[in-house]
């Protein structure tokens, strides 16, 4: 038991709340900016010149995947000492790591908005190892070494908590997907001058994060809170945990063809990529039922129902963000008319959202009430706050994704099925679509409003109002 908070089984298991807490100012972030980029959808001037719609986009994107990884070694911090049933290798080196990252990320960001991005290559002697210019990677090649640095000091300090401790399923797991993070990220510094053998290990970083190694990820931290709020045994939920990596790693690695279709790679991935990537739904589908079988037959009710509603309501939204909406636009001869459409958008909103800005809000909803002192859970207030959270981000982003689907409906009727020269340009594609960006920047609000809800839940002080033991729930 640990003295300075009772509530944690290691005291290194602390050093997981700067990461969350930071995670979530981040997230916080990337909202806003998405919303300044839905207005410059409508608003073609709005901000310009100080925020152009491509830095708006780059600070939105970034934001995410920075968040994200925050996320991530948060829940790896406090999941595996307890996983491994001893204390943090170095609790010191965390620390330290996380102010490195922090910094890293909050330079980058103010780079991005301070200083036009040519000028930031010639800054950051870009042209010494050039790196920069790729959607999502377009991190000066500082940055990408100082993310190299954090990743590998990350690595061994959870890599030696692991060889000194207990080795389960769960956190092996884990380390699998954070070990394969950091490999698959390394082709970032790849950049060929043929375009098309770019975009091809391009998408080795890009899909191979998100479609692959992240699902381990997303499928361990899963695991370990259906363990804690249910208490079903351990041996059941690492059957599920085997069935869903194996089928997440052989579709997703081979479904990376689906992103070859139209770069002048060889044709023959137009049908292994369609096959894979249409079967990629399968492990989603398969965290849904296992989600739910395992709240079905728990042994206790959990007092944190928050947390129980986040770790059900990311399974079935990561299958129909990432595997439905996946699937709709997978097939190459669909592909070939939708790629680069707002059903592109439609997909990786409820795709992300989903499946990683869930499964980390699950470890936190799960997490911070012992980091904090307060028990197993927040007090019934708190978590009421939390769940319209839950709702209205939720239902918010369905809308967004409904409406980005209509919008991709429409573009690829008006710009890419038309024939006959009756095609529009992209211009005047988009200008038929403002009703419905003008629903989906107020669709956008009520997400802001979800995640401010969320964030609000946690403003309690002091310990929870004392409460009945957990309930043993009956065979």
């Amino acid at each position: 038991m640990n003295v300075a908070n009772p509530h944690l089984k290691f005291a290194s298991q602390a050093v997981a709340k700067p990461y969350f807490v930071f995670a979530l100012i981040l997230f916080l972030g990337q909202v806003l900016f998405g919303l300044i980029m839905g207005l410059q959808y409508v608003i073609g001037d709005f901000l310009f010149p100080a925020i152009p719609f491509n830095v708006a986009r780059m600070v939105h994107t970034n934001l995410l995947i920075v968040w994200l990884l925050f996320g991530f070694m948060g829940a790896a911090y406090y999941l595996v000492p307890e996983e491994a049933d001893r204390e943090l290798h170095s609790p010191k080196l965390a620390i330290l790591l996380f102010w490195v990252f922090a910094a890293a990320g909050v330079l980058t960001i103010l780079g991005y908005l301070l200083v036009p991005y040519a000028g930031l290559a010639r800054l950051t002697h870009n042209e010494l190892l050039p790196t920069m210019g790729r959607e999502f990677l377009e991190q000066p090649t500082i940055t990408k070494l100082g993310i190299v640095v954090v990743c590998l000091g990350f690595l061994y300090n959870i890599g030696m908590t692991l060889l000194k401790g207990r080795k389960t399923t769960v956190s092996m797991v884990m380390m699998t997907g954070l070990i394969g993070l950091a490999v698959f990220f390394l082709f970032s510094f790849y950049n060929p001058g043929n375009l098309a053998r770019d975009k091809f290990y391009w998408w080795w970083v890009v899909h191979l994060w998100v479609e692959g190694v992240w699902e381990l990820i997303m499928g361990s931290m899963l695991a370990f809170v259906l363990i804690k709020i249910t208490g079903v045994d351990r041996e059941v939920v690492e059957k599920w945990l085997y069935v869903i990596i194996a089928m997440a790693l052989i579709t997703g690695i081979i479904g990376t063809g689906h992103h070859f279709f139209w770069i002048g790679a060889p044709e023959v991935w137009l049908w292994v990529g369609s096959i894979f990537s249409a079967l990629e739904p399968l492990p989603f589908l398969a965290m849904v039922m296992f989600a739910f079988s395992m709240v079905k037959n728990r042994r206790r009710q959990h007092p944190n129902r928050a947390a129980t509603l986040w770790a059900k309501g990311t399974t079935v939204t990561a299958f129909f963000g990432a595997g439905v909406w996946g699937f709709l636009h997978t097939l190459a001869p669909v592909n070939f008319y939708t790629h680069g459409t707002q059903l592109t958008a439609a997909h990786g909103h409820l795709a992300f959202y989903g499946a990683y800005a869930m499964i980390v809000m699950t470890l936190i909803s799960y997490a911070m009430p012992r980091l904090r002192g307060l028990g197993e859970a927040a007090d019934e207030r708190s978590q009421t706050l939390e769940v319209w959270g839950f709702w209205l981000m939720t239902l918010s982003m369905v809308m967004i994704t409904l409406l980005l689907t209509a919008a991709g409906v429409v573009q690829v009727l008006l710009q890419r099925w038309a024939e006959d020269g009756t095609a529009l340009p992209f211009m005047s594609t988009t200008d038929q679509l403002r009703g419905l960006f003008w629903a989906r920047l107020v669709s956008g609000v009520g997400f802001l409003a979800g995640l401010l809800c969320y964030l609000l839940s946690f403003r309690q002080r002091g310990r929870a109002a004392l409460r009945a033991p957990a309930r043993v729930v009956p065979s």
